[in-house]
């Protein structure tokens, strides 16, 4: 069960969710065809499911940026687009069937920008999730998505009111050099505003996006992002490294060739470590507590739902054309762009579509790989991994299963040897090299499959 071992820098990809949407297949060329959606969730636990809403749609489209999102939405776009999340949301609930209890234990609205919609159509989202799927949104944690120019108190006085417990905002930097270097066109007056905005309108919990490793960033500039996030006392931070992906804006005016290849002891990797371990050290010395290389949680803060990996979770349910769902089988979605044409054509391709029935894209998961996403959603977050519930899930040990691979972790300083016999933890090192670790533990079929995928 053991795969080939890289050697990588620290940055070699952001693992969200295993498999990668990239070692994701059309369906129908599967033995079986297209499968059904009943058919799929038939043999599920379908008693705490997780719902996440995907609107495709941002005011602009930052330089870093590869996800499923179009810049604008013409001639109702929008209305067409929540009319078909309508009919998908119905056929789904009809595939989910009546034979046993079906309840949702946690939402979300990603995207994509959920309040590039009106306050109007926001209602309307919170309607499909509730009247369309069951979802009761003021008694589970929902968590939304938000940008400064899109956080007005109209739109957040819906979210509000129909039981947001979280929001999150892409700031990136408050430094408006660094923001117009990361192509994202904002002023630290105009953000400062949307914040304040969030904050009357009493939501639970505030999470501040921030980015490291932008040109011409300084520990200094970083220093000065930090601080202004702290002033709201958010409850929660995520410092995200920068990446430069092909077909994103940043990739396109050659900035991928502006900086050292990623890879071992390259100039960029040096930068991005050593403001991550700054990042963390001043987070850390202002009360707050790491739950991942990425998420920090104020110690007094209220948790208003799953930590960051619990979007790897069977029992997902993803409505909207670049959301995935996950039963315990399979993983599936539609198809995926980053491209803008092709972006358009796939939204385009949705508004249109009547028959939700069944899966288009996506990836089967077997008990090995039903293994190493255990391991990876468990050995990414701070807290570790215990033992025993691995064993009792797969009913054997991971260092039988994957000897090799934490052979490599324990050699390289990444697994923290003081956890105890029964806990499986990575080291303060370990966690700061997440990004290159993750990718270790990818089968060598994921690995192909992402190796063969044509970006488009």
């Amino acid at each position: 069960m053991t795969g080939t071992t890289h050697s990588t820098g620290p940055y070699r990809s952001y693992v969200y969710a295993y498999p990668h949407k990239t070692a994701y297949r059309p369906l129908g060329a599967h033995p079986d065809g297209r499968p059904a959606l009943r058919e799929l969730w038939a043999a599920e636990r379908k008693d705490a499911l997780s719902l996440y809403l995907h609107i495709p749609f941002c005011e602009v489209r930052c330089g870093f940026c590869n996800l499923f999102t179009r810049i604008g939405a013409p001639e109702e776009l929008t209305t067409r687009y929540l009319d078909a999340l309508d009919r998908q949301a119905t056929a789904v609930r009809d595939a989910l069937g009546d034979d046993g209890p079906v309840r949702f234990a946690a939402a979300a609205f990603g995207g994509g920008t959920p309040t590039f919609l009106t306050a109007g159509e926001l209602e309307r989202l919170c309607d499909i999730a509730e009247k369309r799927m069951g979802a009761d949104l003021s008694a589970v944690p929902l968590s939304v998505e938000t940008s400064p120019s899109t956080a007005t108190a109209d739109r957040l006085a819906v979210l509000a009111d129909r039981g947001t417990t979280r929001i999150s905002i892409g700031v990136q930097s408050f430094v408006d050099a660094e923001a117009r270097a990361a192509v994202r066109p904002q002023h630290r007056s105009e953000v400062e505003a949307a914040l304040g905005r969030i904050r009357e309108a009493r939501i639970p919990v505030l999470n501040i996006d921030l980015i490291y490793g932008i040109d011409g960033q300084t520990e200094a500039s970083w220093r000065t992002s930090l601080d202004a996030a702290l002033a709201w006392r958010p409850e929660e931070l995520y410092l995200y490294p920068l990446y430069v992906r092909p077909l994103t804006g940043l990739g396109r005016q050659g900035a991928a060739s502006e900086v050292p290849p990623e890879g071992p002891d390259t100039a960029w990797d040096g930068q991005r470590l050593r403001l991550y371990r700054a990042g963390r050290d001043h987070l850390l010395a202002h009360g707050y507590e790491q739950v991942s290389m990425r998420m920090f949680r104020r110690r007094d803060a209220p948790q208003a739902g799953p930590d960051d990996y619990a979007c790897q979770t069977d029992g997902m349910i993803g409505l909207g054309c670049g959301a995935r769902s996950y039963t315990s089988s399979l993983h599936y979605s539609f198809d995926y762009a980053v491209e803008m044409r092709e972006i358009r054509g796939i939204i385009d391709r949705f508004t249109t579509t009547g028959d939700f029935s069944r899966a288009e894209v996506g990836r089967y998961v077997d008990e090995g790989e039903a293994r190493r996403r255990h391991l990876l959603q468990s050995l990414l977050q701070a807290e570790g991994m215990r033992l025993a519930e691995y064993q009792e899930r797969f009913g054997t040990d991971p260092y039988e299963d994957f000897p090799a691979e934490l052979e490599l972790f324990s050699s390289r300083g990444w697994l923290d040897g003081s956890a105890g016999p029964g806990l499986l933890r990575l080291s303060p090192e370990g966690l700061a090299y997440s990004d290159a670790l993750g990718p270790e533990l990818f089968s060598p079929g994921v690995r192909a499959a992402m190796a063969a995928y044509e970006a488009k």
